[in-house]
């Protein structure tokens, strides 16, 4: 099992940026495929990012192309998400999740992942 926590979220500027991260804990953290997600209000949760356990692939939104980027520190347990040019509708909150081993399709599937943080709510104002 491994625990999963989200941090760096918060309010910014349209146009500004945030650094997500998610410290895990519990298990070897390069076993597992880590996702980004996001949820706004009254919406489902979408994917956002993906990165495969060695940073060989890295995957994106059609949405965040361009202006998130994923990345990892296996060594510190943690796995981030940069995120530029921030526009109001990237308000949600945003969750980090965890698959043990490797995701060659359906990565941008929640159910596909085991574990999940709690979140952090990023406000973007206009």
């Amino acid at each position: 099992q491994v625990q999963l926590v989200e941090s760096g979220g918060g309010l910014v500027q349209a146009g500004g940026s945030l650094r997500l991260s998610c410290a895990a804990s519990g298990r070897t953290f390069s076993d597992y495929f880590m996702g980004w997600f996001r949820q706004a209000p009254g919406k489902e949760r979408e994917f956002v990012a993906a990165i495969r356990r060695s940073s060989s692939s890295t995957y994106y939104a059609d949405s965040v192309k361009g202006r998130f980027t994923v990345s990892r520190d296996n060594a510190k347990n943690t796995v981030y998400l940069q995120m530029d040019s921030l526009k109001p509708e990237d308000t949600a909150v945003y969750y980090c999740a965890a698959r043990y081993g490797s995701l060659t399709s359906g990565y941008t599937v929640p159910g596909r992942y085991n574990y999940w943080g709690q979140g952090t709510q990023v406000t973007v104002s206009s």
